[in-house]
């Protein structure tokens, strides 16, 4: 008799918990906002229970979908070809917040960079898993997934959204990396990006202002340096056990959109040192399992797929929690499964999705 399929349940457990803090830090870190904007504390929590429902829904379906019906030439570019339209159509939507990244449908915002990361970890998988035998032979295993790459980065960074396109990057790149090519390569195409890294960062101003301020945040406390100074000073309040649920303080009109970007700053002065490394552990137990799962996948698709997947949540945590505490300059990156949003969501748990469905097949390994 066939053996029954079994997702990792540390990796399920790892991502329900960060659902869960979702659902309650959410309301916490937004109630006030709400109330000043909406006249209903409400407001944020129940679109972050509709997309957390829809999300878990969609999690728990893809995991139900064998992992290499995806690697069919079908889906990767049906998957690509609605991407790219996507990302072009999103630069004629109209902007918001002096950037076009959104489109509104029924009231919600659908970001078409969080599907073009989903996309990309797929063609990269299906592409390594072909060509990674000769891995080291750039222009016939690198070229096709490395102008594809460049296309989507530079449809990302229209927006503008900078740090976005540099995760998709950084995705893709761990993904070539475990396939094998040689540090060389490696090397010599971060210095190749470095002068055009360069050029990206100083030619918009808000990026170069945002560079001084994490360097020097007091300089302007009250401009450029205001989002910095207040996720420290809601981080070192905190203290080792935290303020309490809803009794943060800087959520109240100092930390800017604090259900979002910054609600990591707040988990760390509700619920102190305590609350903050739990969140930290659970994206490393995520880390962990999925690069088992990697390491034991029944074929190499999967391992790609389960490294893409894995290094997209790794990587957007550490960007996030990074610039809460200090050490990167801002971003406009999501805590992955915690801070409030839409397609963010879906497309995570989508993702997480996957990866479990690969874990059910690595399982049957052992």
């Amino acid at each position: 008799m066939a053996r029954k399929l079994k997702p990792d349940k540390l990796l399920f457990l790892a991502t329900l918990a960060l659902l869960s803090v979702s659902v309650i830090m959410v309301y916490s870190a937004s109630a006030q906002l709400a109330m000043d904007r909406y006249a209903r504390p409400y407001h944020f929590l129940l679109r972050q229970v509709w997309w957390a429902v829809m999300g878990f829904g969609l999690l728990w379906g893809v995991m139900r979908i064998d992992y290499r019906r995806f690697r069919r030439p079908g889906v990767l570019w049906t998957a690509i070809g609605v991407t790219t339209v996507a990302l072009i159509a999103v630069l004629f939507s109209e902007p918001i917040n002096g950037t076009r990244r959104w489109f509104g449908i029924a009231g919600f915002g659908v970001q078409p960079s969080e599907l073009a990361k989903i996309a990309l970890i797929l063609f990269a998988a299906a592409q390594l898993e072909r060509r990674m035998e000769r891995v080291n032979d750039v222009l016939y295993a690198l070229l096709p997934l490395g102008a594809l790459t460049a296309g989507i980065a530079v449809l990302i960074l229209l927006q503008p959204d900078f740090s976005t396109a540099v995760a998709a990057i950084v995705i893709v790149a761990a993904m070539v990396f475990a396939a094998g090519l040689g540090y060389r390569y490696l090397i010599g195409a971060a210095l190749m990006l470095a002068p055009a890294l360069y050029v990206v960062i100083a030619s918009a101003p808000y990026r170069r202002r945002r560079l001084l301020a994490f360097l020097d945040p007091w300089a302007d406390p009250l401009g450029d340096g205001f989002q910095i100074i207040q996720s420290q000073i809601a981080v070192g309040t905190g203290g080792v056990a935290g303020k309490g649920l809803m009794r943060g303080v800087q959520k109240l009109h100092f930390l800017p959109e604090p259900h979002t970007d910054f609600i990591y700053a707040v988990i760390a002065e509700e619920t102190g040192l305590i609350g903050a490394t739990v969140i930290l552990l659970c994206f490393a137990v995520i880390t962990w399992r999925g690069l088992h799962v990697a390491n034991h996948a029944p074929d190499r698709f999967g391992a790609f797929l389960a490294i893409g997947l894995t290094t997209m949540v790794a990587i957007q945590a550490f960007l996030n929690m990074s610039v809460v505490l200090g050490l990167m300059p801002t971003t406009g990156i999501p805590l992955p499964f915690v801070s409030a949003g839409g397609s963010s969501l879906l497309i995570g748990l989508i993702g997480m999705g996957i990866l479990l469905n690969v874990s059910q097949h690595a399982a049957l390994r052992h």
